[in-house]
C-alpha cells in the first residue's frame, strides 16, 4: 500500500491530507486564527469541586471552565494510561478508572483539589459546542520517539508495536537512559532505534519540562505555558513513517520548517520532501476537493452499487448498509456477503476521513451463515487496525448490527467545515462563512490566472459579504493586494448562502 502526504498552507488555514493507494483517508484542518487547544498546557485555577461528580471545573483563560475528571487527578499509573491524549499512544492494558469516579481506593476529588487551588493542565479535548475542555493534570510532553510522562514514574511501548521481542529491547534501552524526571513510553515511530535517538529525543522534551516548570513558577492563573507545534509540524511529527513515499508541500515558509524539522528529528525522510511549484493547487491536482465534499454528504456509493448512509446524531453516529443497484450475479446470500465485505472497508475509511466518535452503530444487510458474519467481522478487524484512533467493537448481533466505540479529541469534519443551516431550522448543515469565503477566495485566484480584465464583480448572499468586511476581511485584503485592485461586492438575499457568482465587468 503506498502512502502519501499533502500539505497545504495559505495566510489564512493549513490542510493536510493523507492518501493510502491514492485514495483520502485522513484530513486535518487548522485555521490559523482559531487553533485548536488540545497539547496545549496552562496554569489554570479550581473554580468548583463536585463530589457528586467527583470532578471539577478548571479557569484556563477560555470562555467556559475546562472540566476535570477525578480520574485524571489521582497519580497512579492506571490513570496515565487511560488518558484521552493524542499521540501518546496507549501501552499495555490495565485496569482502568471510571470516568467521572476514583477508582477503588483512591482520594475523592475534594481530598485533592480546592476552589481557588492553581496547578499546571494539560488540555485532552478541545471544547465542544456546550461543552468546556477537557483536561489533565497529567502532562504528557510528545516527541519524535519518545513520550515524556514528566508527572508520573512509569515506562512503556505503544501498544501498535506487538513484536514481543522488539518491545523487551526497546523497554530494556529506555530504562538504559539517563534517569528522566518522570516516565517515558516508545512511540510507533521507535521501533527499530536506538540509544543515540532515544537519548537526544530525551534531552529536548526535558529541555522542554524545564523551560515549562519555570514558566509556571513565575505565571499567574490563569495562563497559558506551552502551546503544541502547528498543524503541518504535529502531523508530520506524529504520522510520517518510513513508509510514506512523498510528502508535497505547497507554500515555501511551511516547506523550510518541515525540512528544518524533519533533519532534527528523521534526516532519512528529508529526501521525500518536495515542494510543490506548480500553478494548479495542490488539493486540486490529487483530486482532494470533490472528496472532501462527498465526505460531508450522508450517501456514500460503493463501486458495486451498493451504498452507505452516515447519519450522526447526538447519542452516537448510525451506519447504514444497502445493496443499492447491486443484485449480484449467484444467489442472494453472496450478493449480501459481497456488498458488506465492500462495506465494512469503506465504513473505516469514512470514519477515519469524518473523524467520527463515540458510538457507532453499523447496520448490515442481514446475513443467515455464520461463516459469512466471521468473515465480514474478520474484515472489520482487519480494516480498524489501519485506524490511529483507539477503538473497541463488538461481534455482529443477530439483528445484524456492529457497535464500535472509538475515541475522540476535536471536533469532526462536520463541525468543523459546516454550521447548522438556518433555512431549516437547524435540521441541516450548510457549510461554515469561512468555508465559504475561502472557496470563493479560491475561484477569484484562479480567474485572475487565466487573465481575468480589470474588475470583477463578486455576488454572494448578505451573510457571505459581512463576513468579508467583518471578520473574514483579512481574505477581501489579501485578494484586493494580490490583484492589485478593488472586487466590487454585491449583495444578493436571494442567493443561497452556499453560492456565489464571479463576474467578469
Amino acid at each position: 500500500m503506498s502512502h502519501q502526504m499533502l500539505v497545504e498552507s495559505d495566510p489564512h488555514q493549513t490542510r493536510v491530507a493523507v492518501l493510502e493507494d491514492d485514495r483520502l483517508t485522513e484530513i486535518f484542518v487548522e485555521r490559523h486564527r482559531n487553533r485548536g487547544l488540545v497539547g496545549n498546557v496552562f496554569k489554570g485555577r479550581v473554580t468548583r469541586v463536585l463530589p457528586g461528580m467527583q470532578a471539577a471545573f478548571v479557569e484556563i483563560g477560555l470562555e467556559r471552565d475546562a472540566f476535570l475528571y477525578v480520574s485524571d487527578v489521582v497519580d497512579n499509573v492506571d490513570a496515565v494510561e487511560d488518558l484521552d491524549f493524542p499521540r501518546a499512544e496507549r501501552t499495555d492494558s490495565a485496569p482502568q478508572p471510571a470516568e467521572g469516579g476514583p477508582a477503588e481506593g483512591h482520594p475523592s476529588i475534594d481530598d485533592l483539589l480546592k476552589p481557588g487551588q492553581e496547578i499546571i493542565v494539560q488540555v485532552a479535548k478541545d471544547p465542544l459546542p456546550g461543552k468546556g475542555a477537557r483536561i489533565s493534570t497529567h502532562v504528557t510532553l510528545p516527541g519524535r520517539y519518545l513520550v515524556l510522562l514528566p508527572t508520573v514514574r512509569h515506562f512503556g511501548v505503544s501498544r501498535r508495536i506487538d513484536d514481543e521481542a522488539e518491545r523487551a529491547r526497546l523497554l530494556e534501552v529506555v530504562a538504559g537512559l539517563p534517569a528522566p524526571s518522570g516516565g517515558l513510553i516508545v512511540r510507533t515511530v521507535g521501533e527499530g532505534k536506538g540509544t543515540q535517538e532515544f537519548a537526544a529525543d530525551l534531552e529536548v522534551l526535558e529541555g522542554l519540562w524545564s523551560d515549562l516548570r519555570q514558566r509556571a513558577a513565575r505565571a499567574s492563573a490563569p495562563a497559558l505555558l506551552h502551546r503544541d507545534h502547528d498543524l503541518a509540524l504535529r502531523v508530520v511529527r506524529d504520522i510520517v513513517t518510513p513508509e510514506f513515499s512523498v510528502l508535497w508541500v505547497d507554500g515555501e515558509e511551511t516547506y523550510e520548517r518541515l525540512v528544518e524539522f524533519l533533519d532534527r528529528v528523521q534526516p532519512a525522510l528529508v529526501g521525500r520532501l518536495k515542494l510543490y511549484r506548480q500553478d494548479e493547487p495542490l488539493f486540486e491536482r490529487f483530486g482532494i476537493e470533490p472528496q472532501i465534499e462527498a465526505a460531508l454528504r450522508p450517501k456514500v456509493w460503493l463501486k458495486s452499487g451498493g451504498y452507505l448512509v452516515i447519519n450522526p446524531t447526538e447519542a452516537l453516529v448510525a451506519i447504514d448498509v444497502n445493496t443499492g443497484r447491486f443484485v449480484g450475479q449467484v444467489n442472494l446470500e453472496q450478493t449480501v456477503l459481497q456488498t458488506n465485505l465492500e462495506a465494512v472497508r469503506e465504513i473505516v475509511r469514512q470514519i477515519r476521513l469524518r473523524d467520527l466518535g463515540g458510538i457507532l452503530v453499523i447496520d448490515l444487510i442481514d446475513m443467515t451463515e455464520q461463516e459469512h458474519r466471521d468473515q465480514v467481522f474478520a474484515r472489520l478487524e482487519e480494516e480498524l487496525k489501519k485506524d490511529r484512533a483507539k477503538s473497541k467493537v463488538l461481534s455482529i448481533s443477530e439483528f445484524g448490527l456492529v457497535e464500535i466505540t472509538r475515541k475522540r479529541s476535536r471536533a469532526n469534519l462536520e463541525r468543523l467545515l459546516t454550521r447548522p443551516c438556518p433555512h431549516c431550522g437547524g435540521a441541516g448543515r450548510i457549510q461554515a462563512l469561512t468555508t465559504i469565503c475561502l472557496k470563493l477566495r479560491r475561484e477569484v485566484l484562479r480567474r485572475a490566472a487565466r487573465g481575468a480584465p480589470a474588475e470583477l464583480l463578486v455576488r454572494v448572499h448578505p451573510d457571505v459579504a459581512a463576513a468579508l468586511k467583518g471578520e473574514e476581511r483579512a481574505v477581501l485584503a489579501e485578494l484586493e493586494q494580490t490583484l492589485g485592485r478593488t472586487l466590487q461586492l454585491l449583495s444578493d438575499p436571494g442567493l443561497h448562502p452556499e453560492r456565489f457568482d464571479v463576474t467578469e465587468v
